[in-house]
């Protein structure tokens, strides 16, 4: 059958182009940003186009520098995993294959968490990630490259998977980040430094980005970057950008299948999240499942065979290593709803409001700003 999947918006760039052009810049080569001594590449978690534009009161500074063209499109599935591997990497999933939250592991015949299953020893970052990180190649050719996060994160599996070969530093607050990467930028001409802050889709999730958290969470983001372009040092550029934008999704709204309803019949393991599941099913039973949840969820979710879904490049390139950890069948919410397999005995990810992984422009496209030599 012939699958209708939203289209790019018309001049959206893609998220795996952004540090290669940063790169670019530094050798006075790109055709994104102009030349600069440094470089900055400030995400903020969950920060989509859609969010910022509807809480631009919030948002002063973010705002006022912002325009039409300075956006990007995040990969699929759009959530943190799989988005800021190709950030950090250039390639797409299908690439590198962290395809979604939580994937299958097919020697092992069991899922895994592509943000936790790192430090519980589940899977390996120096080969489960399959691409060269590029500050890993960037510092071996000898490029001052630095990563400044919360500390919880710096000595993380998922960092050594993405950002190996870089120097980790840390601060409390994303002001104290935005202020260390400046001074690195100042200290280390032809410098890349990777900011990274959880707040947004941390406030989000918790409580929904419609939430007053999560406008005061983005005021914080605001002044972050108020505060980094006023210590950038001349010459030095910078982008803010994010992974992936949230859409707020209520206990009304949620779609919990089971044992009653037919929905899991030949499913053998459920991955992804809540809105792009990959399901695993028993051998000879993916087409039955597709019939199934394209009969039943078909009318307010894209559901799609891995077949499907590698012939539409929304994986990008699909390697023969990556191909079995896409799942046999893809559901993909079109409308705002979220599923949940509600034979989980923890309920607790049912709390989450705030939501991201599909293909609507709320999730997948992302602020793309420039400050200093870039602006």
């Amino acid at each position: 059958m012939t699958i209708s999947l939203p289209a790019d918006p018309p001049g959206a760039r893609s998220l795996t182009g952004v540090v290669p052009q940063v790169l670019a810049a530094l050798e006075g080569r790109s055709d994104w940003f102009a030349p600069a001594t440094s470089a900055i590449v400030l995400v903020a978690d969950g920060l989509g186009a859609h969010n910022l534009s509807a809480r631009a009161g919030h948002a002063r500074f973010l705002s006022g520098i912002r325009t039409k063209r300075d956006v990007a499109r995040t990969v699929f599935p759009a959530t943190t995993a799989a988005a800021l591997t190709s950030l950090l990497t250039g390639t797409p999933p299908g690439v590198h294959g962290l395809v979604g939250y939580r994937v299958l592991d097919p020697a092992r015949d069991v899922t895994v968490n592509q943000l936790k299953g790192w430090d519980e020893g589940a899977i390996d970052p120096l080969t489960w990630q399959r691409a060269e990180p590029l500050m890993a190649r960037e510092a071996a050719a000898g490029r001052p490259c630095f990563v400044v996060s919360k500390a919880v994160f710096t000595g993380s599996g998922f960092t050594a998977a993405t950002l190996r070969g870089a120097q980790v530093l840390s601060a409390p607050t994303a002001t104290g980040r935005v202020l260390i990467a400046a001074d690195l930028a100042a200290r280390h001409p032809g410098a890349l430094i990777y900011v990274y802050t959880a707040a947004l889709d941390t406030a989000g999730h918790k409580h929904g980005w419609q939430s007053e958290q999560w406008s005061a969470a983005l005021e914080r983001v605001d002044a972050a970057v108020r505060a980094l372009s006023d210590a950038l040092p001349r010459g030095a550029g910078a982008v803010v950008t994010a992974d992936h934008g949230m859409v707020d999704v209520p206990r009304h709204r949620q779609v919990l299948f089971g044992a009653d309803d037919g929905l899991a019949d030949g499913v053998r393991h459920v991955g992804g999240e809540p809105r792009m599941l990959h399901l695993y099913t028993e051998p000879g039973r993916d087409r039955r499942v597709l019939e199934t949840w394209r009969a039943a969820e078909g009318g307010r979710s894209w559901v799609l065979s891995r077949d499907e879904a590698i012939g539409a490049g929304i994986f990008g390139a699909v390697s023969a290593e990556v191909r079995p950890r896409i799942g046999d069948v893809l559901v993909a919410a079109r409308t705002g709803v979220a599923y949940y397999d509600d034979r989980e005995a923890d309920k607790r990810p049912q709390a989450m409001i705030g939501q991201h992984g599909s293909l609507t422009d709320d999730e997948r496209i992302v602020p793309l700003l420039r400050l200093g030599a870039f602006a």
